[in-house]
């Protein structure tokens, strides 16, 4: 959206038809990191409102806010007060250096900045969560922070119209996964969606069994197989990943969460969904264990942000190496996978749910950067993320070990990290994204209105 009004069409006849085309040659540059929808001149409050109306029906991620020229804020602040769409004010201008032969009609080319000022103001009077990126247009730097946010704001808006679906309910006493749903719905808009045990169970039922086939024959391609997985196993996990992704699409749910006990307790299951939810995770579904909506989402928005969002929790310190082992108990995201060594399908007991053993996907996290988010509810509708960056380790094998797993060290250290994410309430389920992607939250939480706290 380009910002300028019409004062300046007398005195620099052509002005619109040129600052325009400075609009294009910015959408240009940043056509490799997004996909940019260039409107007309906004020179008056209807050509904003316009603007904003076709913005949002096209079911665009966000408005890029750029100032033409200088535009008095009062045309544009019932836009803004109004946006559902996340916002960035882009303070930038055509050319990046003043010179001697700037005359008046560069002067006004050029004074974006006031402009960006009053436009600013207008955002933070309507309580207006938005980024802001000063920067030569032209530059690699700025096409980074415009990539930024381009993706904070997809993550945001994908998630303010999740629905996280529960099957059949959280675990008893797990405190740091209890809140109030209707606040998240309120606050920050994924909602919350129960689905009985007893259609999942009806679901695998209805099967056919050349989907059930075709599943198990896409496993022997992609993973090492366990040779002694029986075929009644390989087919009980089948119809149960096949069955909540059905639900999953007929609920329109991007994310879940399945709890041992609501699973165990129903007595019609033959044993766990485990390699079910690393699969879903692979496919860009968020998921959390125990029935953790909290988590479940924030996994969805780490895929949306950064990509292969991965389920996890911190099991145990390991202070010679100044790191944590990451793993839970059989659930992660195998797009995390080390690439040197195969994924494999495996059969293992699981005491926990007192159900038969169920086959679970076994890798080692890739090593290099790595980071981890917490979502935290704090009552009401106030909401923090506890982040810490560092890396996952090239560590040592640990045979015994039948999950998902990866030692990180956080970039703070162990203690320090710990420290930290104690007294911010950080949660023991997590998201971890590889990359250092910090900076990427910090936007998502601005934009979306949740306290940042990185350890």
């Amino acid at each position: 959206m380009g910002i300028m009004q019409e004062l300046y069409d007398d005195m620099i006849p052509g002005i619109t038809d040129r600052q325009a085309g400075y609009a294009r040659d910015v959408a240009a540059h940043l056509a490799d990191v997004a996909e940019v929808v260039v409107a007309p001149p906004v020179r008056g409050r209807a050509n904003a409102e316009r603007a904003m109306r076709d913005f949002e029906n096209a079911d665009l991620d966000g408005v890029l806010v750029v100032m033409l020229t200088y535009g008095p804020s009062l045309r544009i602040t019932r836009v803004f007060n109004e946006a559902r769409l996340p916002v960035c004010l882009a303070n930038i201008q055509p050319d990046p250096t003043v010179t001697p032969e700037w005359d008046m009609a560069d002067m006004t080319y050029n004074q974006g900045i006031h402009g960006a000022q009053d436009t600013a103001n207008a955002m933070v009077r309507a309580g207006l969560p938005f980024d802001v990126i000063t920067e030569e247009w032209q530059t690699e730097a700025f096409r980074s922070r415009v990539s930024r946010w381009a993706r904070a704001a997809r993550a945001v808006t994908a998630w303010r119209q999740l629905r996280v679906g529960i099957f059949g309910y959280a675990m008893n006493g797990m405190g740091d996964a209890r809140f109030d749903e209707t606040a998240l719905a309120r606050a920050l808009g994924p909602e919350i969606v129960t689905i009985a045990p007893g259609r999942l169970y009806r679901a695998t039922q209805e099967l056919s069994s050349s989907e059930v086939a075709e599943l198990m024959a896409w496993e022997d391609q992609r993973f090492s197989i366990d040779p002694r997985l029986s075929k009644e196993e390989r087919e009980d996990h089948a119809r149960l990943q096949l069955s909540i992704e059905r639900l999953l699409r007929e609920h329109d749910c991007g994310a879940y969460s399945t709890h041992f006990d609501a699973i165990g307790e129903d007595g019609r299951f033959p044993r766990l969904p485990m390699a079910a939810a690393s699969t879903l995770m692979s496919q860009g579904y968020g998921f959390a264990g125990e029935g953790d909506a909290l988590a479940a989402s924030i996994v969805y928005a780490g895929h949306q942000l950064a990509g292969d969002g991965h389920f996890t929790e911190m099991y145990a310190m390991d202070f010679p190496s100044d790191s944590i082992l990451m793993s839970h108990m059989g659930e992660g995201n195998w797009k995390v996978a080390r690439d040197d060594e195969p994924v494999r399908l495996i059969k293992r007991p699981l005491g926990i749910g007192n159900l038969d053993d169920p086959p679970t996907l076994l890798f080692r996290i890739q090593p290099g950067p790595a980071t981890l988010a917490s979502l935290v509810a704090l009552g009401g509708e106030r909401f923090r993320l506890v982040v810490s960056e560092g890396e996952v380790l090239d560590s040592q094998e640990l045979p015994a070990l039948e999950m998902p797993y990866g030692q990180f060290r956080p970039a703070s250290g162990v203690r320090t990290c710990m420290d930290g994410w104690l007294r911010a309430g950080g949660t023991h389920h997590m998201v971890m994204n590889l990359g250092h992607v910090a900076a990427d939250w910090q936007v998502f939480c601005e934009m979306v209105g949740i306290e940042f706290y990185q350890v």
